[in-house]
């Protein structure tokens, strides 16, 4: 359903955002585009959304070339930014009711869509409300209402959850979730790993305007072979303390929201113990050690390691 063929976009004749990209897509699904910021990914979705014209290369949606037949693309798919595309001195109704007209629906036809959408996405309580008093996981939710007034074959989610609450997140997860499974192929740009991995069937890794990787988050959990060591300590005040004592073990890294220290295990057990064994010299009780396979964003890491953020 998406595919670009070695796509290159250069802008000021100079910066290279994008360098022979080349992915695809397959109808129904969704893939998650990741990457630091700078990496490219929004220049992607640029494109493909006809927004941008790339400097070499070709993309395609549905087998329409995005250049060739800009017109035909925008009537077949739908995108939500990283702003919410709304007027705000409206309510959500009608919001939804003009954006429907804009997309060439009857004003009846605009009204009936607007009350479907606003039930799919539990928004009665607040349909009527301007939009200037919404919450920001709301704004999220009516912006991909929009999007979808005429039923997309692609969506495009340019880091949709981005600045939400958990519980905001979760919710927009399971919009694209839904979406998925009704047939609509979702393009989904994030920095958040987890997102990638609960949603995707596909991820593709940007890296300087490069593709570093791409396959499903279980292959390229697999891809890096490396076994972490995950310790816990009991006071989390000692995570600084146990990631300077393993550095010279590998790229250790700490989660301050998890409370963990992870730490490359390429010897598997023997690591183990030798982490014990320098957390049991500084006086550091632990409450878990284990070993794990990588997350995906130990994958991240190791992919775009030296990026800049």
């Amino acid at each position: 359903m998406i595919e670009l063929d070695s796509v290159a976009k250069t802008f000021d004749g100079d910066v290279q955002a994008l360098c022979d990209v080349s992915f695809s897509v397959p109808a129904g699904s969704v893939c998650a585009l990741l990457g630091h910021n700078g990496a490219g990914k929004t220049t992607a979705v640029n494109i493909l959304t006809t927004l941008l014209r790339p400097t070499s290369g070709r993309a395609m949606i549905g087998g329409h070339d995005v250049v060739a037949e800009p017109a035909l693309i925008r009537q077949n798919i739908g995108a939500t930014g990283q702003l919410a595309s709304l007027d705000w001195q409206l309510t959500g109704r009608e919001n939804l009711t003009l954006f429907g007209r804009l997309r060439g629906l009857r004003r009846k036809e605009a009204q009936l869509r607007a009350r479907q959408l606003i039930d799919q996405f539990d928004m009665g309580h607040a349909a009527d409300r301007k939009v200037f008093t919404y919450s920001l996981g709301m704004l999220r939710r009516i912006d991909i209402a929009v999007s979808l007034v005429v039923t997309p074959t692609v969506l495009f989610l340019d880091e949709p959850t981005t600045g939400l609450d958990p519980r905001s997140r979760r919710d927009v997860w399971n919009l694209v979730s839904s979406l998925s499974a009704q047939g609509v192929t979702v393009l989904l740009t994030t920095q958040y790993l987890e997102e990638a991995d609960v949603l995707s069937d596909s991820i593709v890794v940007l890296n300087h305007g490069r593709v570093v990787a791409s396959g499903t988050a279980e292959s390229l959990k697999r891809s890096i072979g490396v076994t972490y060591c995950t310790v816990t300590p009991v006071d989390p005040d000692r995570l600084s303390a146990i990631l300077a004592a393993v550095a010279d073990l590998g790229e250790a890294h700490a989660d301050p929201q998890e409370g963990t220290v992870s730490v490359p295990a390429p010897n598997g057990v023997a690591t183990l113990s030798e982490v014990i064994r320098r957390t049991d010299q500084l006086g550091i009780e632990l409450a878990d050690i284990s070993l794990r396979k990588p997350s995906l964003d130990e994958v991240f890491f190791h992919l775009t390691a030296g990026a800049t953020a």
